[in-house]
């Protein structure tokens, strides 16, 4: 798998960060749709839309294509999932914490608080 630039982080993150963009996410995933069909259910403009589309273009998360006046949007996974296995690394890195975490609290004899 193709190992994701900073930027390129920093864009799926940012783009995710928003919650119109996540549901916009949310609809693609069940297949493709017009900005429009996107826009309806937000009770957003086009442009509006538009706009929330760009960002998740920007961060390679949606593929937008132009069918005569229509612009059609299908979900990009590949960045997606480059993303959640850069999540990954750190997330075996908390687990350990954590666990540890969860035996010095079932054991507090061994772990008396400092005065």
């Amino acid at each position: 798998m193709v190992k994701l630039s900073s930027s390129q982080l920093d864009a799926i993150f940012h783009a995710l960060s928003d919650p119109t963009r996540r549901a916009i996410l949310r609809a693609l995933a069940d297949g493709e749709h017009s900005i429009g069909e996107l826009a309806a259910p937000l009770q957003m403009s086009f442009a509006g839309a538009s706009k929330h589309i760009k960002a998740l273009e920007l961060a390679g998360l949606v593929q937008r294509t132009v069918q005569g006046r229509n612009h059609i949007c299908r979900l990009e996974p590949g960045p997606m999932a480059q993303a959640m296995q850069w999540l990954q690394t750190y997330e075996h890195f908390w687990t350990e914490r954590l666990d540890a975490l969860e035996v010095a609290l079932r054991q507090p004899e061994q772990y008396p608080p400092k005065e």
